[in-house]
């Protein structure tokens, strides 16, 4: 039973893998930021083109 005690509290202690989570967790803020500023400048960049397309001859 201490074995399993000694080996469930190196599994709790053990901090290899939080690097890693945090990469993922700020990839995934800064993907959600680009996906918000897309879809909130979308309609505006796609009004913009559409007035210099109908400008040109």
């Amino acid at each position: 039973m201490s074995k399993l005690l000694a080996s469930s509290t190196g599994f709790l202690r053990d901090d290899r893998g939080v690097t890693s989570i945090e990469y993922a967790l700020l990839g995934s803020l800064i993907a959600m930021a680009i996906v918000g500023s897309v879809s909130a400048l979308g309609e505006t960049v796609q009004g913009m083109y559409e007035q210099i397309a109908a400008r040109m001859p």
